[in-house]
């Protein structure tokens, strides 16, 4: 275990628990001293009786040599810290200094894994860490080493419990042998278990923090208004908890293409409005419109890169399966191109001319008036016409029609089923994936 601070001596005493025996290794000589005579190098509940335990059962020991440390060990868990510079960048430093010791201790004679705990940006371990143990080693990851990335969810003050009892285990793996390694170091933990490219578990953590750092700056927010509206938020707040449907759940977290609809964009305006007369500077929910629109500037911008003038266009109301096109952002999208002197066809079977009544029809005569004009009741016929196809909802019979379009350039804006498969495709682009 490569550094005894707080996450290192954690999951080191931890893992020990588990049965298994863990060296931890540090530069600095009074936490090696203070392990090494079972006392805890950092302050957390509990840590000081389950170190004195697992040191006293011969479980767990430190030292300053990382070339015994590796020599005697299967695997290398990397638990330095990664602080920021003032520009907002990480410093890697230690993180270097580690992965080089490691590779200096390797031997070719039996696979050794190397762990990547610390807190790292997507990259970081491809880029950074497997060359300075390659270089030090003149080893190969993957053949004669192991990599893997396996991110902490230790909150500070539960850190043993939250070990003992996580919301989930990530495993960032190089190869399956990797993965199956540092999988072996949680035996029957229970929690779910996902094993991902090293990428995907260097971010999962930066995703939860900004999450978690989003919820809480909403929250006051919120908090912040209602008071100015003489309302008891903790009460609002006790309302919007107990929605499970859509506010504490799954719901509008998969990422795609920009919100509409009748209600949020102009739910958002109307708040903000409300803030801004009473001398409210509300920085995040002011930000949630132009964010939006940045979204759908984005996607436009993919379809003018490709410099093709035939677009088609499946789907246009805000949601599939409805008709109301108010402040949909694929009517803002066919708006734009159309402007832009795009020949577009589209299709939505839920969409009518006919049909279109009251303020949804007096929408659509103010931003698409020739809308009759580029509604067609085909497939085919945008298919036949389009040379770039923009998927705006999806149905079984609409991805069939794009997956056969040979020569057809998509922008994918709800993940088709294929959507992976076609990742590596030049003619493929998936909005925020």
């Amino acid at each position: 275990m490569f550094g005894l601070g707080y996450v290192g001596s954690v999951t080191a005493a931890c893992l020990a628990r588990l049965g298994h025996s863990v060296v931890g290794v540090d530069t600095n000589e009074a936490k090696v001293s203070d392990v090494s005579a079972g006392r805890t190098p950092v302050l957390e509940p509990g840590l000081a009786e389950l170190i004195a335990a697992e040191s006293a059962g011969g479980r767990l020991s430190a030292t300053t040599d990382a070339a015994a440390a590796v020599a005697a060990s299967d695997l290398s868990m990397i638990c330095v810290g990664t602080p920021s510079a003032p520009n907002g960048s990480l410093n890697l430093d230690a993180v270097v200094r580690v992965a080089r010791s490691i590779g200096a201790a390797l031997a070719g004679d039996q696979r050794h894994t190397v762990v990547v705990r610390s807190t790292v940006l997507p990259g970081t371990t491809e880029r950074v860490v497997v060359p300075e143990i390659e270089g030090a080693s003149g080893l190969q990851a993957g053949s004669d080493f192991g990599v893997g990335v396996n991110p902490e969810f230790l909150r500070e003050g539960v850190a043993v419990a939250d070990f003992a009892d996580p919301p989930k285990t990530v495993i960032g793996e190089l190869d399956r042998a990797s993965g199956d390694a540092v999988e072996g170091l949680y035996g029957d933990l229970h929690a779910p278990r996902f094993r991902t490219p090293l990428r995907v578990a260097e971010v999962v953590k930066y995703v939860d923090n900004a999450f978690h750092a989003l919820k809480i700056a909403f929250a006051n927010e919120i908090g912040t208004f209602c008071r100015a509206a003489d309302v008891d938020s903790h009460e609002v707040m006790e309302v919007f908890l107990a929605d499970r449907r859509l506010n504490i759940s799954e719901a509008y977290l998969r990422p795609g293409f920009a919100f509409g609809g009748s209600c949020l964009p102009k739910d958002l305006r109307a708040i903000v409005y409300a803030a801004r007369r009473a001398d409210l500077s509300l920085p995040l929910l002011e930000s949630i419109l132009p964010s939006n629109e940045q979204h759908l500037q984005r996607t436009l911008d993919l379809v003018l890169a490709l410099g093709r003038k035939r677009v088609g266009m499946l789907g246009l109301a805000f949601k599939p399966g409805i008709d109301d096109l108010r402040e949909s952002p694929l009517v803002e999208l066919a708006e734009q191109l159309i402007g832009k002197g795009y020949d577009l066809r589209i299709h939505d079977p839920a969409v009518s001319i006919s049909r279109l009544v009251g303020a949804n029809r007096a929408y659509v005569a103010e931003h698409l008036p020739h809308l009759a004009d580029l509604l067609v009741d085909t497939l085919e016929e945008v298919m036949d016409h389009a040379e770039v196809c923009v998927v705006g909802t999806v149905s079984p019979e609409s991805a069939e029609a794009v997956a056969a379009a040979a020569g057809l350039h998509v922008i994918d804006l709800v993940r088709l089923e294929d959507a992976l498969d076609r990742r590596g495709e030049e003619r493929y682009v998936g909005v925020a994936w």
